[in-house]
């Protein structure tokens, strides 16, 4: 490398990368799964420290204690565990590192791409720095009800550029109907609400802190899991009829692959529910709760996001071009 390289290199990094490695389309798709992998196993080990009554494991922030970066043998297994969900958030940020020089290289530059990784960057940056104020203030079950959903926020955006990477750059074009996509934001608005309500369950119930000294939200804990049920009933309600709908106009397959693998989701994580709420929230059952409300989010992005198609989409498993399916009815199917 001469110094002029080094120079540029040190000016900008990621187009000095760009300039001498184009990346196979595949190793971009792996890079942003990879991401969205990570974005998901934050959330549960994060669930994992907060079950295992770790959450103050490190009591301070953003060293370990005052003394020590990391935690130390007097903290036990809690300091061991909680220092080790923070070391996780490097592991995070390398991953949506990846993703952000695999977009970036990948030619042609696709600018959308990459700035989706670095939306991800933001936001892990910020939960960082969020969940250093949740160990700050004891655990106040509002800022862990803040960070959870920072966590959903980026499985979103992840999910988002997972699904680019497989499509082309041109303007989405509809798959169905304006009232099936009516439909489906409904549902994705549920969804939304569910997560919600989900983390005022946590908050307001047994498992929302260190120990029974860390503050709850003050709500009658019961009535606001049966509230968490309702909605949950709703988006249930909201998938099966948007599979029919789909299956009365012959929509593509791709669409109702998606509608028919998030209602199954759906009705394993409501098993898992109904059981820790019956069996007095036993930790693995809570956490595999944590897990598949994760999935299903994917899921529900995964279903909303399947309603369009960009020419020049690259995916593997690709379905069978929509022009080759004739709508029953071209006003609730859409433009093919």
């Amino acid at each position: 490398m001469t110094r002029a390289d080094a120079q540029a290199a040190l000016r900008n990094p990621l187009a000095f990368i760009a300039a001498r490695w184009t990346p196979d389309p595949r190793t971009v798709r792996r890079a942003a799964l990879t991401a969205l992998v990570m974005a998901v196993v934050i959330v549960v080990t994060g669930g994992a420290v907060r079950l295992t009554g770790s959450g103050l494991g490190c009591p301070t922030w953003p060293k370990c204690t005052e003394d020590s970066l990391t935690s130390t043998r007097e903290m036990g297994l809690h300091g061991v565990i909680e220092f080790g969900n923070r070391l996780l958030t490097y592991v995070l940020c390398a991953a949506v590192g990846w993703a952000i020089i695999a977009a970036r290289s990948e030619k042609p530059y696709r600018r959308g791409l990459t700035r989706l990784g670095w939306v991800q960057f933001w936001i892990v940056m910020g939960n960082a720095i969020l969940g250093g104020i949740v160990v700050l203030v004891g655990l106040n079950p509002y800022t862990v009800a803040a960070h959870f959903l920072l966590s959903t926020a980026l499985i979103a955006v992840a999910t988002a550029m997972w699904q680019r990477t497989r499509e082309g750059d041109a303007e989405p074009r509809p798959l169905v109907g304006t009232a099936v996509r009516q439909l489906v934001w409904f549902m994705v608005a549920a969804s939304v609400l569910l997560i919600a309500v989900g983390t005022v369950v946590t908050g307001a119930g047994p498992h929302a802190g260190d120990s029974s000294e860390v503050p709850r939200m003050p709500l009658d804990w019961e009535t606001v899991s049966k509230v968490h049920a309702v909605l949950a009933w709703i988006v249930v309600t909201l998938t099966f009829a948007l599979w029919f709908v789909l299956k009365a106009v012959d929509a593509p397959r791709d669409p109702l692959a998606r509608t028919r693998e998030l209602f199954l989701i759906l009705l394993a994580q409501g098993v898992i529910g109904y059981v820790q709420y019956f069996t007095d929230l036993p930790e693995v059952l809570v956490g595999l709760h944590m897990f598949g409300s994760c999935v299903m989010w994917i899921w529900v992005l995964r279903v909303l996001l399947s309603l369009r198609e960009r020419p020049g989409a690259t995916a593997p498993d690709a379905a069978v071009p929509a022009a080759q399916e004739p709508a029953t009815s071209a006003s609730i199917a859409g433009p093919r």
